[in-house]
């Protein structure tokens, strides 16, 4: 413990330093009023010199000067620093008695708060050192008072009585100076052991593998840890700054739920993280009892609740797949196969053969599907490989608006001109894009566009995939349940569409994101993961 056997002389040396600048002030504050006093009061006032007496303040008060610029050196000892400045004040109040016709004047008394201070600061048998030097200047100047016939023998007696002043007052500041330090003692402990624990506290927060944030009631970042500071973003999400320039979002969830107070939903609206990867679900609580309050908020990765969460569907989800799939690849594999017959006849025209050739590559498609909703079920590892996005795209849409019969200026390509690459399993990344565009043919009208952009973000340039329309899009009340498995807000659907769009997402590393489309519509967008960590996957 390093910083507590260092404690005493530190308080010591602090104590002495304030204890020092009182004293200081004194010794430039008393010559002024003397001299003041004398020009005011004239000899009736003090019945000794005037050129002495003035010779003797401008002394003191320079002495006085020299000390507070001492103040500054380095002082090996505080011992030292407390004999110098008593002997000084022994030798200019002594010089001004004299010059004041000795202890007559009643001017001896002025020793008593510089020797009382020294002696607060003294250690043991010191204080009566101090004392001791006060007390002999005052004899001293006594006697050469008496000498020059200026002051009767009789004053000597009353320079006595004040020498013992001063060992009463030095006796007498004994304890307390050892009170003054058990007391600076103790209270330098607690500020240490209080450092010690906001050192502490910062680090857990910062630590935690939890994010949270702190925020004041003018909507200000006063406490933020490094995974809440990753989610909203580093460069705007700082200790100080305005939470509406981190996250407009979150302000307005929490602005949101202050209105609603505490009993509002426990689940406020989630928002997407600064990179766009994430969704991020806020929790709110008020810090303390005051009104309005600060604000604590936990910011939880949806991602990583999900994920657990879905264990024990996929669960379910492996053991149906794993029923039905027999009874499923045989209708399909027969199709296939009478597909794989007709297309050999030598009768069939040129519009034949293009059904044969739908037929066959569907049937290729569902067997792909059973085979990928069974490796998600089981876990088993995707093959992953690396993939030029546009060139990826330009295939899939030859592809599809041939199977769908859709006309292929309806399906518009938009992106980067520098290439993206991007590490996925090709039929898994074909089935998620197949479902969306797929979503929009069904849920749309047949003139609206199929828009398919693809880029990196602007935070953290992880490449993405979009699949926008302008469609009537999803419900609001149907927003938070869109990847759920088994729910369908159309008739006729198995709800496993886009639950298994995202479950192949994130197996591939990348996340599937639902957003509104400003001016009506709907934007599914898939970050794929980052090519930075692709060595590491």
């Amino acid at each position: 413990m390093p910083a507590q056997s260092a404690s005493a002389p530190v308080v010591r040396r602090d104590l002495a330093w304030r204890v020092i600048g009182l004293v200081n002030f004194y010794r430039l504050l008393l010559p002024p009023v003397l001299v003041t006093m004398q020009w005011l009061g004239g000899q009736e006032l003090l019945t000794g010199h005037p050129g002495p007496f003035l010779s003797a303040c401008i002394a003191y008060f320079s002495a006085g000067v020299l000390l507070v610029v001492a103040r500054r050196l380095s002082w090996p000892s505080l011992r030292g620093v407390a004999l110098l400045n008593t002997g000084v004040d022994a030798a200019g109040i002594s010089l001004i008695l004299y010059a004041s016709g000795g202890v007559a004047s009643g001017l001896g008394i002025l020793l008593v708060l510089p020797v009382g201070a020294m002696a607060v600061l003294a250690e043991h048998r010191d204080a009566f050192l101090i004392a001791a030097m006060g007390a002999l200047g005052i004899l001293v100047q006594q006697m050469f008072v008496y000498v020059a016939g200026v002051a009767p023998a009789g004053d000597f007696t009353t320079g006595g009585v004040i020498g013992v002043v001063l060992f009463a007052i030095a006796l007498s500041a004994w304890p307390i100076a050892n009170r003054l330090r058990e007391s600076e003692e103790l209270v330098r402990r607690q500020e240490i052991d209080l450092a010690n624990l906001a050192q502490l506290s910062q680090y857990i927060v910062q630590h935690l593998r939890e994010s949270i944030l702190v925020v004041d009631t003018e909507d200000r970042v006063r406490l933020i840890n490094e995974s809440a500071a990753q989610m909203l973003g580093d460069r705007s999400a700082y200790p100080g700054a305005l939470l509406g320039e981190a996250s407009p979002r979150l302000l307005y969830l929490l602005t949101t739920w202050r209105h609603g107070g505490a009993s509002a939903a426990e689940a406020p609206a989630a928002f997407t993280a600064a990179d766009g990867a994430r969704v991020i679900q806020p929790h709110f609580a008020p810090l303390g009892n005051s009104a309005p309050a600060p604000i604590l908020v936990f910011l939880e990765d949806t991602s990583i609740i999900a994920e657990k969460v879905q264990q024990s569907k996929l669960a379910a989800l492996g053991r149906l797949s794993a029923s039905i799939a027999h009874e499923i690849r045989n209708p399909i594999g027969a199709m296939s196969h009478a597909g794989q017959l007709l297309a050999e006849s030598t009768h069939l025209v040129g519009e034949d053969r293009r059904l044969i050739e739908i037929i066959c590559s569907n049937s290729a498609r569902v067997s792909d599907i059973i085979n990928n909703v069974l490796r998600l079920s089981r876990r088993e590892e995707t093959h992953l490989e690396r993939l030029s996005l546009r060139s990826w795209i330009e295939d899939f849409r030859d592809e599809f608006c041939a199977t769908m019969q859709c006309p292929p200026e309806r399906l518009r390509i938009s992106g980067a001109e520098v290439p993206i690459e991007v590490r996925v399993d090709s039929s898994q990344l074909h089935q998620v894009v197949w479902n969306l565009c797929d979503n929009v043919l069904r849920h749309a009208p047949a003139e609206v566009p199929i828009e398919i952009r693809y880029g990196r973000l602007s935070a953290g340039s992880r490449p993405f995939l979009e699949i926008a329309d302008r469609g009537p899009g999803v419900a609001a009340e149907f927003v938070e349940r869109i990847f759920e498995p088994f729910f369908s807000s159309g008739h006729g659907g198995t709800g496993l569409g886009l639950f298994l769009a995202r479950e192949l997402a994130q197996t591939n590393g990348a996340t599937l994101l639902y957003e509104a489309r400003a001016g009506g519509g709907s934007i599914f967008r898939m970050v794929f993961a980052d090519p930075q960590r692709w060595s590491r996957a």
